[in-house]
C-alpha cells in the first residue's frame, strides 16, 4: 500500500483555493435514482434532492468552486437545469472519495476539496466552513470531518435501531488530539444498559462531511479498498488503516435532526424538517 501517511503538498497554504464537490450516482442498491427523488419545503415548492444539497453547498461561505460530481446523464441534466455546474466522473468510482478524487484533473487550481453528500441536503453551512477555516489554518492537516456529540434523543434512536438490528448511524472514538481512533457503524463506545452518555463518556455521530488536501485524495486512490473499510462499509477507515490523521470537528447538535435521504422512508422526514425550520 503506498504511503498516504507520509504525503505532503508543498504547495499547500492557508488560502488554497477550495471546491465544494457533491457526489452523486444513481445507482444507489438501497434507493435507485435517489438523486433525483422530489423534495418538498414547507410552502409546497418540490425540487430534486440534488438541487437541495446544491443549495445547501451554495449557501457556505469560503469556498470558490461548487460542482456536482456524477457518472449519469441524467443527473447532469437535472443540475444543467437548475444551472449548477457538473463533472462527469467514472462509472468504477467505488464511493464518494474517489468520486471526488477523480475530480482533481479537472480543478487543477484547488487543494483543498469538500465532499458534501448529495443525500445530506440538511448539512448546516456553519459545519462545512468549520472545516474550511480548520484546514486553512492548519496546513499541515490531510483529513478532516464532523461529528456531533449525540443527545439522549438522538442516542436513544441509535440504541433502539441496534436493537432491531438496523444500522442508525455511524460514530467515532477519539484520541486526546481530536483524531479519530475508529469509525464504527456499531455504536462506540460501549455503554452499559442504563448508562447513557455524558460530557464524560460522550457517543459522537459522524457526519459523511469531510475535507481533503490533493496529496491525500491521490493517495487514497492509489491505495486500493481495505478490508476493514469494506467489512464496515466506511470509505474513510481506508486513511485510518494507512495511518492517516483524520481530525475531527467536535460540533453540537443545530436544533433540528441532521437526516440524510438514505431510504425512500426519510423523505417524509426531511421534508417535516424543512417544513418546522424554514427554507434553508
Amino acid at each position: 500500500m503506498p504511503d498516504i501517511a507520509a504525503s505532503h503538498h508543498p504547495g499547500a497554504t492557508a488560502t488554497a483555493r477550495t471546491a465544494i464537490i457533491i457526489p452523486a450516482r444513481y445507482a444507489s442498491s438501497r434507493f435507485p435514482g435517489k438523486p433525483l427523488m422530489p423534495i418538498r419545503d414547507q410552502t409546497g415548492a418540490v425540487k430534486p434532492l440534488i438541487h437541495w444539497s446544491y443549495e445547501a453547498g451554495r449557501a457556505v461561505q469560503g469556498a470558490d468552486d461548487i460542482l456536482v460530481a456524477t457518472d449519469d446523464q441524467r443527473i447532469a441534466d437535472a443540475v444543467a437545469a437548475f444551472g449548477g455546474g457538473v463533472l462527469m466522473t467514472p462509472e468504477a468510482c467505488a464511493n464518494g472519495t474517489e468520486r471526488v478524487a477523480a475530480c482533481l484533473d479537472a480543478l487543477p487550481e484547488a487543494d483543498l476539496f469538500i465532499n458534501l453528500q448529495g443525500d445530506a441536503l440538511l448539512t448546516p453551512p456553519p459545519f462545512v466552513e468549520a472545516l474550511i477555516a480548520y484546514m486553512r489554518g492548519h496546513p499541515q492537516a490531510q483529513v478532516a470531518t464532523i461529528a456531533v456529540r449525540c443527545s439522549p434523543d438522538t442516542f436513544q434512536h441509535l440504541a433502539d435501531d441496534a436493537a432491531q438490528g438496523r444500522v442508525g448511524g455511524t460514530t467515532v472514538v477519539l484520541d486526546a488530539a481530536g483524531n479519530a481512533l475508529y469509525f464504527s457503524k456499531r455504536i462506540l463506545p460501549f455503554l452499559p444498559a442504563g448508562h447513557p452518555p455524558d460530557v464524560n463518556m460522550p457517543v459522537l455521530l459522524h457526519l459523511g462531511l469531510y475535507a481533503y488536501r490533493r496529496p491525500a485524495l491521490e493517495a487514497y486512490v492509489a491505495a486500493g479498498a481495505t478490508a476493514l473499510e469494506q467489512a464496515e462499509g466506511l470509505e474513510q477507515l481506508r486513511f485510518l488503516v494507512a495511518g492517516v490523521p483524520v481530525q475531527v470537528l467536535t460540533m453540537e447538535e443545530t436544533g433540528y435532526p441532521i437526516v440524510e435521504v438514505n431510504n425512500p422512508s426519510d423523505i417524509a422526514i426531511v421534508e417535516g424538517i424543512l417544513s418546522g425550520r424554514g427554507r434553508p
